[in-house]
């Protein structure tokens, strides 16, 4: 009986401190993200400003729980989207906007690159469906 009861609490106490999964946020039907600007195929010159556009659903910082928003993720020359079951990574090539900044500056190096927006929820997990941009690809000159 007391093996039981250790047991027992010893999952219990687990319990409490394992991450909970969360669950996608759902999209709204028909929502839409895109690069307003730079143009697919733009040369550029640094610094480069991109302007993030969303249609359908609303922008709100990280940690709001609001429905039918999310916050913007850019995406650097990935080849593939991140995991759409986790938050997304926050590093060089996954930029987080979790203020709801609609745009940013930043300054990349000379050459080819890609660009994709990808809404994130209140947690940093894409929606279900995810709401996604089309990759565009620039050309960043090195004079």
């Amino acid at each position: 009986m007391k093996i039981t009861t250790f047991i027992s609490s010893i999952l219990a106490l687990a319990c409490l401190y394992l991450p909970l999964a969360q669950a996608a946020s759902p999209a709204e039907e028909g929502a839409e993200l895109y690069i307003i600007s730079p143009a697919n195929g733009a040369l550029l010159q640094n610094p480069i400003t991109i302007r993030f556009g969303l249609k359908g659903m609303g922008v709100a910082p990280a940690g709001i729980e609001k429905t039918n928003t999310g916050h913007h993720h850019l995406l650097i020359d990935l080849e593939e989207l991140p995991a759409l079951d986790a938050p997304v990574p926050a590093d060089e090539q996954h930029r987080h906007f979790g203020a709801g900044q609609t745009e940013t500056t930043l300054e990349l190096s000379p050459g080819k690159h890609t660009l994709q927006l990808l809404l994130g929820d209140h947690h940093h997990i894409p929606h279900n469906p995810p709401v996604v941009s089309e990759k565009i690809t620039i050309h960043v000159n090195g004079d």
